[in-house]
């Protein structure tokens, strides 16, 4: 499986252009999963549910499932968090793996800049930031495309990961 990250900080449309790649590199004919990281704690369950009543009498692991889906969750409780290699490894395979966030890991990326949000540019100190998708010109060596030139954008990804 060929794997590409979407790299940036908060606000800087990172989810915008996953979810535009995704729909973009699917309607080529490609296989597409994604992989997202929270910085945060989330949940997908909600209270009252039996799911999650499993989950908070103890369960390591519930998964829900229905004619449509299904779902494994996992508590970590108070172990680490997964390292990206592992959850890959548990995805299906796919052509191509679109990984949001994990900035420090060594996967190809591209990040997602918008000017408004006056952070450092990833990419001048990254060289796992293979191009840099913004809203503004930069002074980068690594290719720029216009954060909204989704085929471009799907265009370079895909030379890269030979696709």
């Amino acid at each position: 499986m060929k794997i590409y990250g979407v790299t940036g900080y908060k606000n800087a449309g990172k989810t915008g252009l996953m979810e535009r790649l995704v729909t973009e590199i699917t309607s080529r004919g490609f296989t597409v999963s994604t992989l997202k990281h929270a910085h945060h704690s989330f949940d997908v369950d909600h209270p009252g549910k039996d799911s999650y009543r499993h989950r908070h009498a103890g369960a390591h692991q519930v998964l829900l499932s229905s004619a449509t889906r299904w779902a494994l969750m996992t508590e970590l409780r108070d172990n680490d968090e997964v390292p990206l290699a592992d959850l890959l490894a548990k995805l299906d395979p796919v052509d191509l793996i679109l990984v949001e966030g994990y900035k420090r890991d060594a996967h190809p990326k591209i990040e997602a800049y918008r000017a408004e949000n006056k952070h450092p540019v990833l990419a001048q100190e990254d060289p796992t930031v293979r191009a840099v998708a913004s809203d503004c010109a930069l002074d980068v060596t690594q290719p720029r495309f216009d954060l909204n030139d989704t085929k471009a954008i799907a265009d370079f990804i895909l030379s890269e990961v030979g696709l």
